[in-house]
């Protein structure tokens, strides 16, 4: 099989929707030699934040020395950006040659009506291939959804379990209150490892600690007391944090200040666990960590910022940010989201924010909403909206009515701001 072919697989097991449960993966895994035991996690769930939290530690521990396998989804602009080792993207081969190795397990699976894994199970059985054959020391692992039932749960050998902001999401699978949801989450902790969170709300907090006193973990929180000298920019932002001072970060967004703390917290632990990282090499990483499309500021003259803002916790974030960093500035708005979404909440948050909102349907995805239907909802909370019929005309239209001091700031699903961010490219070099 080609890497073509293997593309064309992929797209046809994904037709097929995903399916909580870890049967299917353990199955899958079982057939393939269990590689996931061979290789050292630290696992990744929350609501929002997971993944600034697996590029400030993935770049840490690459600078440190450490081969470390990332695994993130979904990508933005390539699709073999979603396993990487020491921030490379897998190869079109090796691609290609493991899934033909993943695709003859599933056909044996199926043959024997063994289960029929889903998209996310084999490309997850497949970065855990590509990362045993590429030797990582260690493997930062992002939960696809949830926790307990996600397919990357099937790890054992976690050496630590960070978990970002836990908000509102995904209700329909994880739960309907903030204590199941964060239930759902805490499902990744494995006994007696060490666990880091974000500073929670205090119905998600009682969970997590619960969690960790039942299977006898240490637990380490970001303590919102304990930051100091914090300076707000979209280019840089520094701040210090206990016995870190003036620590520079260039990931931009105000949030990311707490993602940062969340990441030096699991450094200390790291530490405490026998892994050497130099102040040097922490603060090395923390500042070159990059992390596209969450608040990244593709554009100037005017700014254009892309944002994945898609349930009320990252709405509520991202208006701190824009009124921290472009206060007094006119707010231009490209605005897609999915229909299963909590996106009146979304647009009670933003759009009263904006001079002008143009909506847009997000691209080749049986849950995203009609533009015009996204449009008349934001027309109840302003009525200076209207609906594009392409990203392209979105683009232009903002592009057009903008002034050079403005900000255009394009959110919701993640699912269209690589071709958005290709459109503004697009434009630029005309």
């Amino acid at each position: 099989m080609n890497y073509k072919e293997a593309r064309v697989y992929l797209d046809e097991v994904s037709k097929y929707g995903s399916v909580l449960g870890l049967d299917n993966m353990r199955e899958l895994l079982d057939r393939l030699g269990n590689p996931q035991d061979d290789l050292k996690f630290i696992h990744i769930s929350g609501t929002n934040g997971k993944g600034s939290a697996l590029s400030y530690m993935s770049t840490i521990l690459s600078g440190a020395g450490l081969r470390t396998g990332r695994y993130i989804s979904p990508t933005l602009y390539a699709y073999r950006e979603r396993i990487q080792v020491d921030g490379e993207m897998i190869d079109r081969e090796s691609l290609a040659a493991l899934v033909t190795v993943v695709k003859e397990a599933v056909d044996a699976m199926e043959a024997e009506k063994k289960g029929s894994p889903t998209v996310f199970e084999v490309e997850t059985a497949l970065s855990f291939l590509y990362f045993k054959e590429k030797k990582c020391d260690i493997v930062v692992l992002e939960t696809g959804l949830g926790g307990t039932l996600d397919a990357t749960n099937v790890v054992k050998t976690t050496v630590m379990e960070m978990i970002s902001s836990i908000g509102m999401d995904h209700m329909e699978f994880l739960g309907g209150t903030l204590q199941e949801i964060a239930e759902n989450k805490a499902g990744i902790i494995k006994p007696r490892t060490w666990v880091v969170s974000a500073e929670q709300d205090p119905q998600a907090a009682a969970v997590i600690r619960r969690v960790c006193r039942e299977k006898e973990c240490r637990l380490s929180v970001v303590d919102p007391d304990a930051f100091q000298d914090v300076h707000y920019g979209y280019d840089r932002q520094t701040f210090s944090y206990k016995d870190w001072k003036d620590v520079e970060i260039t990931l931009a967004g105000t949030y990311q200040v707490t993602n940062a703390a969340l990441a030096l917290e699991a450094v200390e632990a790291l530490r405490n666990l026998g892994y050497s990282l130099t102040e040097e090499q922490v603060r090395k990483g923390m500042k070159e960590a990059f992390w596209r499309g969450r608040f990244s500021v593709i554009h100037k003259n005017p700014v254009v910022v892309i944002d994945g803002a898609h349930n009320p916790a990252a709405a509520k974030v991202l208006k701190d940010s824009l009124e921290t960093y472009f206060q007094g500035k006119d707010l231009h708005f490209i605005f897609g989201v999915f229909a299963d979404k909590d996106y009146q909440s979304v647009i009670s948050m933003t759009a009263p924010l904006a001079k002008h909102i143009i909506t847009i349907q997000t691209p080749d995805n049986q849950r995203a909403l009609p533009a015009e239907q996204l449009r008349d909802a934001v027309a109840k909370v302003n009525p200076s909206v209207e609906a594009a019929g392409s990203i392209r005309e979105a683009v232009r239209k903002s592009m057009e009515n903008a002034q050079k001091d403005d900000v255009i700031v394009a959110f919701g699903s993640l699912s269209f701001l690589g071709e958005l961010d290709r459109e503004v490219q697009a434009m630029e070099g005309e």
